[in-house]
């Protein structure tokens, strides 16, 4: 696969391909390369985005970081058909990219890389797109395997597309990955929060996903749902907030009146099955 396969696969736009090709001329590539390889293991990616960081030095669009991260991308592919991966698992996980610009141009209000320090996870084999859904590949020392849920911003929320999404990647996992087929799936969003039960109908898409879950824990002062809800800052002041749906409406009001929204953290009801 080349570079130009891969930008065109994942729908990068003619300008983000434009700035990539004027980046890569004057990007040495002998001085990254080795960053780019470890990027693409779980065991070395912290690290190596950490060090690449350094490399780069001070990036104001962080254009190097993005064109570095493709090119894990493109280097991974191999691994992917080497373990019969679909090419579609391989696209929609790398569509990560250009989603997160264009969320970022809603946010800044400028289309720029700022998410370099997450997408480290798509380029080394520990997040997956499947469906509706993203799941990581989550084992942290001493403890058990799980499978961390996600859930993208261009998700179909449908209860029936996320009952296909779930099905698909348990089978996903007990093919390609046993060792985590019998992992919990566990979730820690704002999506989860108990206070949306007020704010929010009965067959409200996001209700019937938080009932597939077992709540753990809940943190009423996370602000996570400021850039996922608002696509605003964290300290983004109540009155400034739009309120063109519904749920935004209702939550602002909330917000308004002295209520916090904050994130959960659940467990998936009989994933273990």
């Amino acid at each position: 696969m080349t570079l130009q396969e891969l930008y065109q696969g994942i729908g990068l736009l003619p300008e983000d391909i434009a700035r990539l090709e004027e980046t890569e001329k004057t990007l040495s590539m002998e001085k990254v390369t080795g960053y780019i390889e470890r990027l693409t293991r779980p065991e070395t990616a912290a690290e190596a985005y950490q060090s690449l960081k350094e490399c780069l030095g001070e990036e104001e669009e962080q254009f190097g970081m993005l064109y570095c991260q493709l090119e894990a991308a493109r280097r991974l592919h191999r691994r992917y058909a080497k373990m019969r991966i679909p090419d579609k698992i391989f696209f929609d996980t790398m569509k990560c990219f250009p989603r997160f610009m264009a969320e970022c141009r809603v946010r800044n209000r400028k289309r720029y890389f700022d998410r370099g320090w997450w997408t480290i996870r798509q380029v080394s084999m520990r997040i997956f797109r499947i469906g509706a859904l993203e799941y990581e590949l989550k084992q942290t020392a001493g403890e058990d395997r799980a499978v961390g849920l996600h859930i993208p911003s261009d998700a179909d929320f449908s209860p029936e597309s996320v009952e296909r999404s779930l099905e698909e990647a348990k089978q996903f996992l007990a093919e390609r990955y046993p060792d985590f087929s019998g992992a919990d799936y566990v979730c820690n969003s704002w999506l989860l929060s108990t206070a949306l039960k007020e704010l929010l109908p009965e067959d409200s898409h996001i209700l019937s996903f938080q009932r597939r879950f077992e709540i753990r824990g809940v943190d009423p002062d996370d602000r996570g749902y400021m850039r996922w809800l608002f696509a605003a800052q964290d300290d983004a002041a109540v009155e400034t907030l739009p309120e063109d749906t519904s749920l935004r409406r209702a939550a602002k009001t909330y917000l308004a009146a002295g209520g916090k929204i904050g994130a959960a953290r659940g467990t998936l009801k009989n994933s273990r099955e």
